[in-house]
């Protein structure tokens, strides 16, 4: 009886601009090429921002936004296969079927996705009682009514040590998130391996060209925060973007 041999294990490549450059490159024409799904899967996001504003605005307490902040992590890695399965068919020259693409994300749930999903919700719900923790740590015993009449209490001596505190300690986080998934989503999509090999495999790349996907994750940051500020209507063009753009450098950086 013969016994198929091990998967090949992933090796990364160096990276330059030029790749960054020709990844954003094919992310946006593989937007332009199906706008219609790539919009399709942003408006999740774009709904999930104007109930957290609501939230926020509305009702004025924090504690509302967790409900509708933690079905990012969740439903995040399946959206962003979404993006990925696209740029897949429209490299191979398979039919952009929306029933084709959709079953393709169903299929990831008995695969390792939500195995991802489970250690990206692991991580945020930490992050949020870290971020807590800051809160009540500085700013424990400030009178406060709600986020949206108190803005001045952070502005305080002990308001600015908290942000600059919680600014300190949320890049971090970010970043070491960052570095797990910035190849592993797509490679899960693409390849039969596990999400530890996965991530592991996206801490490697990072490791091995620091500057250059730091870079990256700050240049994805700043287009997102740029993208919330119109009623987060330029996520629209965000998130395919930098959806698609991912898929193509996971192509570049492992073979």
């Amino acid at each position: 009886m013969s016994v198929a041999p091990p998967p090949a294990a992933p090796e990364i490549t160096l990276l330059d601009l030029s790749d960054l450059r020709e990844s954003l490159a094919s992310g946006w024409h593989d937007f332009r090429r199906a706008p219609a799904l790539g919009l399709a899967f942003s408006v999740v996001y774009v709904l999930g921002g104007w109930l957290i504003f609501w939230a926020m605005t509305t009702k004025g307490q924090i504690w509302w936004t967790l409900p509708a902040s933690a079905g990012f992590p969740i439903l995040g890695p399946f959206i962003a296969c979404g993006f990925y399965e696209i740029s897949r068919r429209l490299e191979t020259g398979e039919p952009l079927t929306p029933g084709a693409i959709f079953g393709v994300i169903f299929r990831q749930k008995d695969r390792q996705v939500p195995a991802m999903a489970a250690v990206i919700l692991v991580y945020f719900l930490f992050w949020n009682f870290l971020s807590h923790m800051i809160f009540a740590l500085f700013l424990g015993n400030a009178t406060m009514t709600n986020v949206s009449s108190s803005l001045e209490v952070f502005l305080s001596p002990a308001g600015l040590t908290m942000l600059a505190v919680g600014t300190v300690v949320g890049a971090a986080f970010a970043t070491l998130l960052f570095s797990l998934t910035v190849v592993s989503l797509p490679m899960l999509l693409d390849r039969e391996v596990d999400f530890v090999t996965a991530m592991l495999t996206s801490f490697a790349l990072v490791r091995e060209n620091p500057l250059l996907m730091l870079g990256w994750g700050g240049l994805i940051a700043i287009s997102l925060f740029l993208g919330m500020i119109p009623a987060f209507l330029g996520l629209f063009v965000v998130l395919p973007l930098f959806g698609h753009a991912s898929w193509h450098l996971y192509r570049r950086a492992i073979t």
